[in-house]
């Protein structure tokens, strides 16, 4: 049989409203969805700032019940999500809003999930970890207010979790899990210190990257049947639209965002970067960097990221993407110069004049720098890692065939080892 190539762009994609006080309007959004009884799932620092109160006022105004989880865990794991599994199965919801970050979003997606279709936690977990079931079929409407700009949850397909007793992080993706709105209000982000929206924000970055790298869709084999598409289709004219804008914004307001909280002007652009890398790569993909963060976060020791109000020892998520990127796009770059070289002028390099193959050379040291001003640690080392750890970072990475696929150059146990130590120390 001859195998068909790709050429069909699906944009699976959530409803968004942008703007400051737009959280003003979460009510109306749910009034006009025909909900009468709301779970709202929050992130429970957030009481502290009001927020959840404001919130849960603007909800009730509606005359609408409401339910409040709180108990999340930052970074989710297979305990914390089965302990929020169990509680939306006590509440008879017809809608969720999730108010927090990437882990609010997630746990709040995954309550969406298994209490709509029930089952073991693995059968929905992507292979070869888990059994990827596919999603069967549409979920309860569910509102998302994200409080960070990082990984795009708010507009993502995908739900992101640690495995304690595997010690690796894997996923569940399906585009049934995409929020149905997302409202991106940038005084909701007023509360994240300077090092959570460091933290975040370079995950907008490697996210914005990666789809933008990743091996094109016109590559891949036309699945036979539409229900069986992946949920990363590859990088597409679609997706580089939304990756360019991010790449341009987290490069000029990131630092700004960073070294003033209160500066709205970048907030609300790195609010919208974050966003609209979300669609990117909820679109086309990611590949290298995000298979690797994976055991990097779920291999941790003892580090505990300075700024992080957590009681245990964690590596968030976008620390973990970031340290390999520098030498991973090294690494993609001889597969297309002109897109690497496109990036770092997005990026706010200085490259005009320059041959492709010169200024795509120019990027790994222009994201290190970015690492460096706003305060990221240096490598693998600076987060507990050794030489000796390598061998068993390269095999978690490896157990992530979902997102290798992605790579734009062919990716082997070795390179993954090379890229890991070449970030051992980046500077």
């Amino acid at each position: 049989m001859t195998l068909e190539l790709a050429s069909i762009i699906p944009l699976n994609i959530a409803r968004c409203k942008f703007g400051i006080g737009a959280t003003e309007e979460v009510g109306f959004e749910l009034r006009a969805l025909g909900c009468k009884k709301i779970m709202l799932v929050v992130d429970p620092h957030l009481w502290e700032f009001d927020l959840v109160d404001r919130v849960k006022t603007i909800i009730e105004k509606e005359h609408l019940e409401i339910a409040i989880f709180d108990d999340i865990h930052f970074e989710p794991t297979d305990v914390s999500i089965r302990k929020a599994i169990a509680a939306a199965r006590e509440f008879d919801f017809d809608a969720i809003v999730a108010l927090g970050g990437g882990s609010t979003i997630d746990t709040a997606k995954a309550m969406n999930l298994f209490a709509t279709y029930p089952a073991d936690l693995y059968e929905y977990i992507n292979v070869p970890i888990g059994m990827g079931r596919m999603v069967p079929g549409p979920l309860k409407p569910l509102i998302t207010l994200p409080t960070t700009s990082g990984g795009g949850a708010e507009i993502t397909p995908v739900i992101v979790l640690d495995l304690l007793e595997l010690r690796v992080k894997t996923g569940i993706s399906h585009p049934y899990l995409c929020p149905t709105l997302a409202i991106v209000d940038p005084i909701n982000m007023l509360s994240a210190p300077p090092a959570v929206t460091a933290g975040t924000g370079v995950d907008v970055l490697t996210h914005a990257i990666e789809s933008y790298t990743t091996k094109p869709y016109t590559t891949r084999n036309r699945p036979q049947d539409p229900s069986i598409r992946p949920t990363y289709i590859g990088s597409n004219p679609v997706s580089d639209t939304w990756s360019e804008k991010a790449i341009e914004w987290v490069g000029k307001y990131l630092r700004r965002a960073v070294f003033n909280g209160n500066d709205m002007e970048a907030r609300n652009y790195v609010a919208m970067a974050a966003t609209f890398a979300g669609i990117g790569f909820g679109n086309a993909g990611v590949h290298i960097p995000h298979a690797l963060a994976y055991p990097i976060a779920g291999m941790v020791r003892d580090w505990m990221p300075p700024g992080y109000d957590v009681s245990e020892p964690i590596i968030p998520h976008g620390i973990s993407a970031i340290l390999t990127l520098p030498a991973a796009i090294r690494f993609t770059a001889p597969t297309n110069y002109p897109k690497h070289a496109r990036i770092a002028e997005l990026f706010g390099l200085k490259t005009a004049q320059l041959p492709p193959i010169e200024a795509a050379s120019r990027l790994s040291d222009g994201i290190i720098q970015l690492m460096r001003d706003i305060g990221l640690p240096n490598g693998l080392d600076a987060v507990g890692y050794s030489q000796a750890d390598i061998p068993q970072l390269t095999e978690g990475g490896w157990q992530q065939p979902r997102l290798l696929v992605g790579s734009p150059r062919p990716v082997t146990k070795s390179d993954l080892s090379r890229i890991l130590e070449e970030s051992i120390k980046l500077w």
